[in-house]
């Protein structure tokens, strides 16, 4: 290899200087808006900003950023202290930014009635993000899918005259008024207002219809106009369903305005990696080309897939099968190629999932939203994470990736790795996927394109390894700072450069061979202070090449060479990167290494002051770009030894978390429930099914006296009762009892307080469940004895699930729920119909149904259940209807100690009950025994009070089939680590008396 004299000099010059150049500096030197972005941390609040963009990236205050986001969605995670942990993990994990819904029902418990405080305060959730360093991609509808009850759509939605999802002028009077609302909260935390951190905000989500008419075009016309009446200044988008070129740029009137609406796209491929951009089909259809003057932006990408009830989707397995499915290889195959197509707006979907707790989710979902994410329900960093932190430190620390355009095309020596190849049009920097699709490893060598010529890598026998079904990255002449990278097989994670030295890392897969080679114009000192490493001088070439098998972590300093600071090279397999923290603040950049999480850092003078967690007692390693001498964790002066890198570690381990212990839970005490059964029951103050006209998608059936549909009479979330006076059942026989629900809705039913039996909808056979309406007739005989003269009372408990979606634009979330048609021997009957009472205003509209139970404030916390039956779980009851069973016990978790704790049942699944789980009043979910998957779940920390008294209360439906539970259920520890955030108590209010509760 022969390198000029002038292209050394322009590698490790001139060019070289001016990417090391300090975050900030290159603003001030009026240089390209290609310069490395300004740590939020940095940004002084109150300012106002600059947020436009070209077709590569966004363009944040005239420097590009490519945006690296995870998805979140607060309403998920009704703890809001528990909002910063997130946050926090998400940016120490290599994110830059957050997406978020926000959830139009979770908001609006009727109309002209939005509530944004407590565990709804989006406003904090925003501000949080901010303090965090996180930009904010804000998706507030109206309309979000998401899995979710009704789409997103308000309960008191589903009866009104709307046109949902069209420019009727009905349904856009509740938008703009959700809009607006929602909009009062978001436009002062705009980046560009100085207030906070958003940055783009969607229009509508996933509209595919309508798009060749003017109702479509003028829909999103009309929400183009209202947010920019509500102050919404930052760039707008709307995220194509698939890659079908809807309303790019152009296809509706913006009112005059250019260059300030995006084209964005998602996509949940599996098998092999599509190609979304560059290297696609092109076109409309070709992802990201359908919009070639605004830069890639997949909205929505697949960081795992959610599950069905019955957990067909994953062999009965789970979130931990979806996990599997969207593994860390996974993640490294296809996010490396969606970057390689130009995608450098990317969400990952979900990054945290979640809970739908209470009535959140929607017919296709259970309780659980983990979504086999990077970071578990739990709150816990998966081996997905390391993937996610690798790519993400890429895209921050390289200005050179922010521009990438497809270069010529090449190949690897094996036919099982395809390459991608991209460069820099102004800086002339190289970068090349390679991915290997097949189901065995693949060795290779591969030509690469340096400012030496092409070179065919690596130099020294063994080949690059590409593991299957999985990728990496490889890049040549890029900065390190004061030095210059002509090329490395090992993928480039971070580089950071200072007053005191420069640092860079590179990682790669547990033992994968890796070639890193400098420019070097003198032959430097090498030291190689941790792992093993071969380091060779080339003077006639002027380069030194590092050679190393990747096992844990490798440390080499290299010193001289003609440049007066060092450069300390880590290279680090990917369990070694697990525990790698690089960040980058205002005062300099540091890297740490050992602990479970870094939080935040801090530089003051020589002194870096640390926060974060441990999962066990775990060393500590500091090195920083700057000079640096004292190290606090967790606001303890930390002794620390210099090391021969130029780092500091610690002298001792530093301790990880406490011992948790859980008690067993005793003293149950138990009452039978569904008193509405007895025709004693004074139903007077139900409300008379009077109504004879619906706007339901559900059609009234023919010879149906009256509507029975529950959202008609205001009771929109959980169990509904029915009941019903026949004056003379003489000739009484064949009862017919039609109703509707979401997926595993039942019905129940009681004549003169006996039970006739239990209907239940089938448990879903496939994967995903397309329709969330399942309606079904159930039978039931009269009982002989109970025929003759009245007066008889016939009474329906119906478990209605969730509302459909809206994906298809067509009013599906307004399909009824409950009695859609009775008759007795042929003929109607009139009703009276009960569901949920009152409004918790603090747990929200969709944390209550309709049981007794709930009316009456049995699942608070402080309700007198002295007097009900003391009873040992596990329990069997075989009678048809409700059983309530609560208990209290108190948790003393160490207060530096996060604990994450689950309750986890575990029963015969022959037997048929299922469970609605409320903790200190909260819905925190629903088990089914006999169905599953799920079978522990999350109490969020804040709901549970780990450090006191705690409320359990189980409501028990059981169909009478056969002996039910529930089987004694088990507090569980799903981990802990000593740090966390401090955690705030929404446990309260409980019950008081004369009312259900405070």
């Amino acid at each position: 290899m022969s390198l000029s004299r002038r292209t050394f000099t322009a590698l490790t010059g001139a060019a070289a200087a001016s990417l090391a150049l300090p975050a900030g500096a290159e603003a001030a030197a009026g240089s390209s808006p290609s310069g490395a972005a300004v740590p939020l941390a940095a940004v002084a609040p109150g300012t106002a900003h600059t947020v436009a963009f070209d077709r590569y990236s966004l363009i944040i205050d005239g420097r590009r950023v490519p945006i690296w986001s995870g998805e979140m969605h607060p309403f998920r995670l009704p703890s809001p202290s528990l909002w910063r942990d997130i946050l926090q993990k998400l940016a120490a994990s290599g994110y830059n930014a957050v997406s978020i819904y926000a959830n139009w029902s979770y908001h609006s418990p009727a109309p002209g009635s939005y509530d944004f405080t407590g565990v709804r305060d989006l406003g904090r959730f925003l501000d949080m993000a901010a303090e965090t360093g996180l930009y904010v991609i804000v998706r507030p509808g109206p309309y979000i899918n998401g899995e979710t009850d009704a789409g997103g759509y308000p309960g008191w939605l589903t009866s009104s005259a709307a046109k949902a999802r069209t420019s009727d002028p009905v349904y856009l009077r509740y938008a703009d008024e959700w809009l607006t609302a929602v909009d009062k909260v978001i436009a002062p935390r705009q980046y560009t207002r100085g207030g906070g951190t958003v940055v783009l905000y969607q229009l509508e989500n996933e509209y595919a219809s309508y798009v060749t008419s003017a109702t479509g075009a003028d829909y999103m016309a009309h929400l183009y106009a209202r947010v920019r009446a509500d102050g919404i200044d930052v760039p707008l988008f709307h995220n194509d369903k698939g890659r079908n070129g809807y309303w790019v740029p152009g296809s509706f009137d913006t009112g005059g305005e250019t260059g300030r609406y995006l084209y964005a796209f998602d996509g949940y491929a599996s098998g092999n990696p599509p190609d979304w951009g560059y290297f696609g089909i092109g076109g409309d259809k070709g992802g990201s080309t359908a919009s070639p003057d605004t830069p890639g932006f997949l909205a929505e990408f697949g960081g795992g897939w959610f599950d069905a009830w019955g957990g067909a989707g994953f062999n009965g397995q789970g979130y931990a099968g979806a996990w599997a499915a969207r593994d860390p290889a996974y993640e490294r195959r296809f996010y490396l190629t969606n970057l390689a197509n130009g995608i450098k707006i990317h969400n990952v979907y979900m990054t945290f999932g979640g809970s739908s707790w209470g009535w959140l989710p929607a017919p296709v979902v259970y309780t659980s939203y983990d979504f086999g994410a990077a970071i578990d329900e739990t709150r816990h960093l998966t081996a997905k994470v390391t993937p996610m932190k690798q790519i993400g430190s890429l895209l921050a620390s390289f200005p050179d990736l922010a521009v990438l355009d497809r270069a010529a095309d090449t190949s690897a020596s094996s036919t099982s790795v395809r390459v991608y190849h991209l460069t820099d049009p102004e800086r002339g920097s190289h970068v090349y996927l390679l991915r290997n699709d097949t189901t065995h490893d693949a060795v290779c060598t591969l030509p690469v394109d340096t400012a030496a010529g092409t070179l065919t890598v690596p130099a020294v026998a063994g080949g690059l390894k590409v593991a299957a079904k999985d990728g990496k990255l490889l890049a040549t002449d890029l900065s390190l700072g004061r030095r210059a990278l002509l090329y490395s097989t090992a993928q480039p994670m971070w580089r950071a450069s200072g007053a005191d030295k420069d640092l860079a890392v590179f990682t790669g897969r547990p033992g994968d061979p890796v070639e890193v080679v400098l420019l070097s114009q003198d032959a430097p000192t090498v030291n190689v202070t941790d792992g093993e490493a071969d380091a060779v001088y080339d003077e006639a070439a002027g380069t030194l090449r590092l050679n190393a098998v990747l096992d844990g972590l490798t440390v080499v300093r290299i010193d001289g060479g003609g440049q007066a600071a060092p450069l300390v090279v880590l290279l680090a397999d990917d369990d070694a990167a697990a525990a790698l923290w690089p960040r980058d603040t205002d005062a300099g950049s540091v890297l740490v290494s050992g602990p479970a999480l870094v939080r935040t850092v801090r530089i003051t003078g020589r002194s870096v002051h640390l926060t974060g967690d441990t999962t066990a007692a775990t060393g500590l390693q500091v090195w920083s770009a700057g000079p640096l001498s004292a190290v606090e964790w967790n606001g303890q002066d930390i002794a620390v030894t210099a090391t021969r890198s130029g780092g500091l570690a610690a002298r001792n381990p530093l301790r990880g978390p406490g011992a948790v212990s859980l008690p067993v839970l005793t003293g149950w005490r138990y009452a039978a429930e569904n008193p509405e059964a007895d025709p004693a029951f004074d139903d007077s103050a139900w409300r008379a099914c009077d109504l004879t006209t619906s706007h339901s998608r559900t059609a009234v059936p023919d010879g149906q006296p009256a509507v029975l549909f529950a959202d008609d009479y205001g009771f929109h979330y959980g169990d509904v009762w029915y009941r019903a006076e026949i004056a003379d059942a003489s000739g009484a026989q064949d009862l017919a009892l039609t109703y509707q629900t979401g997926t595993l809705g039942l019905l129940m039913a009681w004549w003169d307080g006996r039970p006739l039996g239990t209907h239940r909808m089938p448990v879903p056979a496939k994967a995903e469940v397309t329709t969330g309406t399942w309606s079904a007739t159930a039978a039931f005989t009269v009982p002989q004895d109970l025929r003759g003269s009245g007066p008889h009372t016939l009474a329906v408990l119906v478990r209605r699930m969730g509302h459909d979606e809206d994906g298809g634009a067509n009013d599906a979330f307004k399909a009824a729920r409950g009695l859609t048609a009775a008759t007795l021997d042929g003929a109607p009957l009139n009703w009276r119909i009960q569901g949920a009472s009152g409004y918790d205003a603090v747990r929200g509209p969709l944390n209550n149904g309709g049981l007794y139970g709930e009316r009456e404030g049995w699942h608070l916390p402080g309700f007198p259940d002295r007097a009900w039956s003391p009873v040992t779980l596990p329990h069997t009851d075989t009678r048809q209807g409700v059983a309530w069973y609560r208990t209290a016990f108190t948790l003393a978790v160490d207060s530096g100690t996060d604990a994450s704790i689950g309750l986890t049942f575990t029963d015969d699944p022959a037997r048929a009950y299922r469970v609605q789980i409320f903790l200190n009043g909260w819905n925190v979910g629903q088990y089914a025994n006999d169905v599953g998957p799920q079978h522990t779940f999350v109490l969020p920390n804040g709901i549970l009070r780990t450090r006191g008294g705690n409320t359990l209360a189980l409501a028990v439906l059981s169909d009478g089939s056969g002996p039910a539970g529930p089987a004694l259920p088990a507090l569980t520890l799903l981990g802990a680590a000593a740090g966390g955030t401090p955690v705030e108590d929404v446990a309260s209010p409980g019950y008081r008396p004369g009312g259900t509760q405070g």
